[in-house]
């Protein structure tokens, strides 16, 4: 063997060896790529189920307190007006019919969420009369486009009534509207005087 076939042949089995070495780095960074995808979704499983598993609670926790709240209002209305009374009952049924047959859903069509939001709210105004003044300033093209959680509207109305003072001379206003792609509920705060005894 000349020099030159022995250099010829060290070069060329050097770069083997980094050809080797390139092909085994590329190779170890698709297999990290790979488990990093594949961590990444089982995340974002996970984020869903627990997103899930926090609805039905949310769900389960809704439904006895709105039930004990009504029935309460609705023994108070029988003494007063049996009229009134019997259409509290209506809105009543539409909100836990909508309820039980909307029970296992995630998401909801921002109508049908307006229409159990809508119930509630009867409900309300029966109830507290022109005490609570509720607008909802929704495009109609977007009730049809829009979801959201199942039951997440009727919560934050409640939280509203539950946490301020309003009497028919000073208003409880809420207002839902559509900012961009949010669905705002805002509310003019009139918070409740807790007094410690």
């Amino acid at each position: 063997w000349s020099f030159w076939n022995l250099g010829t042949l060290l070069a060329f089995i050097g770069s083997g060896i980094v050809i080797n070495t390139l092909i085994t780095l590329l190779h170890d960074s698709v297999l990290l790529y790979e488990h990093k995808l594949r961590a990444d979704l089982e995340l974002s499983r996970l984020k869903t189920a627990n997103a899930e598993a926090m609805n039905i609670v949310l769900k389960q926790q809704i439904q006895p307190h709105f039930l004990f709240n009504a029935l309460n209002t609705l023994k108070a209305l029988y003494h007063k007006d049996t009229q009134i009374a019997d259409e509290y009952i209506v809105h009543m049924a539409n909100f836990l019919r909508a309820s039980i047959y909307y029970q296992n859903e995630n998401i909801s069509l921002l109508k049908a969420e307006l229409n159990l939001a809508n119930d509630y709210l009867a409900m309300q105004r029966i109830r507290f009369g022109p005490a609570l003044d509720c607008r909802i300033e929704l495009p109609e093209e977007s009730l049809e486009k829009y979801y959201l959680p199942s039951f997440s509207l009727q919560p934050l109305l409640e939280n509203a009534i539950k946490h301020n003072n309003f009497t028919p001379e000073d208003p409880l206003r809420i207002i839902i509207k559509k900012e961009g792609d949010l669905l705002v509920l805002s509310n003019n705060i009139q918070k409740k005087k807790i007094k410690v005894l």
